[in-house]
């Protein structure tokens, strides 16, 4: 085995991470995709993001979304903490209502790294 290291991307220059199948991943960028695919996990979480990602601007007051659930507001503000805290969404107090948005680098850097540069064949 080499203990050859791979040089570090960077971020800033606008490329988040290669393709799976190019290089593999180091091990804090692992960590942290881990994180937003576990978010991503769970239904609720999953209708969350859609739901705030498909809403009309492009953002949704908490006020929208809580009626699509039958849980209750504290249970839904805890699943929208999990998807902040993993860099899914963003968001903005604007008065007595939170607004949440997708952030936008998140889910290309999730779409890139599963990414493939050769046809998948079965």
């Amino acid at each position: 085995m080499s203990n050859q290291t791979l040089p570090i991307e960077d971020v800033s220059a606008g490329e988040c991470c290669s393709p799976l199948v190019r290089e593999p991943l180091t091990v804090d960028r692992s960590v942290d995709l881990a994180r937003m695919f576990k978010a991503l996990g769970d239904p609720v979480r999953l209708r969350l993001l859609s739901l705030v990602a498909s809403h009309d601007g492009g953002e949704a007051c908490v006020c929208d979304i809580s009626p699509h659930f039958d849980l209750s507001q504290p249970t839904i503000s805890h699943h929208l903490k999990v998807l902040r805290e993993c860099g899914l969404l963003d968001c903005e107090r604007r008065g007595t209502w939170v607004y949440y948005w997708v952030v936008p680098t998140a889910l290309e850097e999730l779409s890139t790294v599963l990414g493939t540069t050769t046809p998948v064949t079965s």
